[in-house]
C-alpha cells in the first residue's frame, strides 16, 4: 500500500457547541484533530483543511475556497496539495476522536481486496480452461471499487470516514462541479457518490465505532468515557 495520503476536514461552524473550535476540543487529553492525525501517522502526506491551531510536524494546512464553502470545497483544496504519486487518500472529518490506525488500515485493505480477489478468480478460471480456449476473453469484470467507507448499524454510509482511489475522487469532484455550474461551494458530500462503486465496511473490531463524531457536548462526554 503506497502513494497514500490523508486529508482531514477541520472546517464547520460547530453551531451545536456554541461556535467553539471543535477540532481543538480535547478528548482523552488530546485535541480531536490530533487524535485523527495520529490515526493516519503512516500516511505519506497529511493535510488539514480549515482553520486550525498548531499541528504536528510534517502536516500541511490549507483553506477551502471560498472560506466556509463546505466540505466538498475543502476536499478539493486538500487534493490540490497532493503529490503526483498519490494513488489513495483517506478522507476524514476532524471530529472523530475514536478513530484508530487499525480502523483506517481496514478501510485501505477493503479498497484493495475486491480487485485482488477478482484477479485471483480470473487466473483460476483460466487455468481450468483447455489451452486452446485460454486466449478467449473472460466475462467483463464489475466496476472497480472507487472508495471504501464504514457503515453504521443502520446502514448509513460514513462518508467522512473513508478511503478513496484518488483518480475516482477527482473525477467525482469534476462531475459534481459540472452539475453545479462549475462551483463546489455548498455542495453535499453525498453528491460525490453518484454513480460510484462503493465498498461498504462494517466495523469488525472491538471497542467504540471509529466513525463516532462529536457534534454536541454530550457526544464529547461519551467519547471521553470510551477513550478511558
Amino acid at each position: 500500500m503506497t502513494g497514500y495520503a490523508a486529508v482531514v476536514l477541520a472546517g464547520g461552524a460547530a453551531r451545536r457547541m456554541g461556535g467553539v473550535d471543535k477540532p481543538a476540543r480535547p478528548v482523552g487529553g488530546r485535541p480531536m484533530l490530533h487524535r485523527v492525525l495520529a490515526a493516519v501517522a503512516d500516511a505519506d502526506q497529511r493535510i488539514v483543511v480549515g482553520p486550525s491551531g498548531p499541528v504536528p510536524g510534517g502536516v500541511r494546512t490549507t483553506r477551502e475556497e471560498p472560506p466556509g464553502g463546505g466540505p466538498v470545497a475543502a476536499i478539493a483544496a486538500g487534493l490540490a496539495l497532493l503529490d503526483p504519486g498519490t494513488t489513495t487518500v483517506a478522507l476524514l472529518a476532524a471530529d472523530l476522536p475514536l478513530l484508530t490506525a487499525a480502523a483506517v488500515t481496514e478501510l485501505r485493505r477493503a479498497l484493495d481486496t475486491p480487485a485482488a480477489e477478482r484477479e485471483h478468480d480470473r487466473a483460476a478460471e483460466r487455468e481450468r480452461e483447455p489451452a486452446a480456449e485460454r486466449a478467449s476473453a473472460l466475462p467483463p469484470r464489475g466496476p472497480t471499487v472507487a472508495l471504501a467507507c464504514y457503515v453504521d448499524g443502520d446502514g448509513r454510509r460514513q462518508q467522512l470516514c473513508a478511503v478513496w482511489r484518488l483518480p475516482a475522487l477527482r473525477a467525482a469532484l469534476d462531475r459534481l462541479a459540472a452539475t453545479r455550474g462549475g462551483t463546489l461551494d455548498g455542495a453535499p458530500v453525498r453528491g460525490l457518490l453518484t454513480g460510484v462503486a462503493v465498498r461498504e465496511v462494517s466495523w469488525s473490531g472491538s471497542g467504540p465505532p471509529p466513525w463516532f463524531d462529536c457534534d454536541t457536548d454530550e457526544d464529547v462526554r461519551r467519547a471521553e468515557e470510551w477513550s478511558r
